[in-house]
Order: C-alpha cells, then structure tokens, then sequence
C-alpha cells in the first residue's frame, strides 16, 4: 500500500511537471470527459440541492469529475475538466496539487469551481487564478451550497468519491486552461 501511494503520487506531480495535454486527444475521450461532467454535476445538484440556485447565480464554472489524490510524506493529485462560460462550454483545463507533510492514502474527489464574475473566469483562463489559503474547499452536502461564500469572485466545492485520505499538509495546486478550438 505505502509503495503503490508513493508511486502513485510521484507520478501525478511528474505528469504535472512535464505537462499532460489539458484537452483530451481524441473525439471519444472529449465526448467522454464532457459526459463524465455532466454526471458529476447532476451527482453533486442531487446531493445537495441548493447548488442549482448558487449556479444559476454565477457567471460560469470549471468541473474535474475525477481528480485522484494520494500520498505517503510527499503527495500529488490530477484531474482534468471542463470549463463554462453562461451556459456554454468554452474549454478544457486540468488540476494539478502537489504537497509534502503527513498524509497517507489515496482518494478520488470532483472539484467545482464557480465564478461569481467574467473577471474572476478571466484570471482563471488566462492562468492567473492561483488559490488563497482563504480560499477553502466546501465538502459538498445537502444544504451546503446555500451558505457557500466566494472568495475572490471564486467559490470551490469538492464531492468525495472514494478512498480513504488523512492529511496534514502543505503544497500548492496549479491550472490550466486550453480554449475550444
């Protein structure tokens, strides 16, 4: 277990490092990866339903349905998404985490990420959205998007998947974002 986390983490923050493409490669994996968001976004709109409301307020979001996190000492986390703009999907992006402290474990999350305003889903297209230590994750449940805050015209809810995660970390997350072409 220790050995494959290791492997696993050392892994996500090379890819990060050396740069996977943001955008899926083929015609399948796209229609595949937009599929996948459309699910997570319903799973997420079930589990809580007052996450309908706080969207139909915003200006856009960016959804990674899968992102994969493990870690043994050093960790790492990837996942890749799809970015809107007022109803229209204008874009792919990834997740990259790297951190280093204690944690041991693997999990599986969707990260959503709401713009309150075109100026906050601008400084995330143009790579310049670097999250806060304010900037806190909602673990999403029900009644939690009613009182969801922005922080810096973004707001940031994650929906476990899986695993089994214990953390006290420090590292940092980076995105990118690739246009529609």
């Amino acid at each position: 277990m220790r050995t494959t986390a290791l492997v696993l983490a050392l892994s996500v923050i090379c890819l990060g490092a050396i740069g996977c493409q943001t955008a899926p490669k083929s015609e399948g994996a796209k229609i595949d990866l937009g599929a996948n968001v459309q699910t997570s976004l319903a799973a997420m709109k079930a589990d809580d339903p007052s996450l309908q409301a706080f969207l139909d307020n915003s200006y856009g979001l960016a959804l990674f349905p899968s992102v994969g996190k493990a870690g043994w000492g050093v960790g790492g986390a990837y996942g890749r998404g799809e970015v809107w703009e007022q109803g229209k999907m204008i874009g792919y992006s990834d997740i990259t985490q790297a951190t280093i402290g204690l944690q041991a474990g693997g999990q599986a999350f969707t990260q959503l990420l709401v713009f309150q305003n075109k100026d906050a889903l601008d400084r995330f297209i143009t790579n310049k959205y670097q999250p806060t230590a304010q900037a806190t994750a909602v673990a999403l449940k029900t009644g939690a998007a009613a009182n969801a805050k922005y922080s810096d015209g973004i707001a940031v809810f994650t929906h476990i998947k899986g695993g089994l995660m214990a953390e006290a970390s420090v590292g940092g997350q980076r995105f990118r974002f690739t246009p529609v072409r």
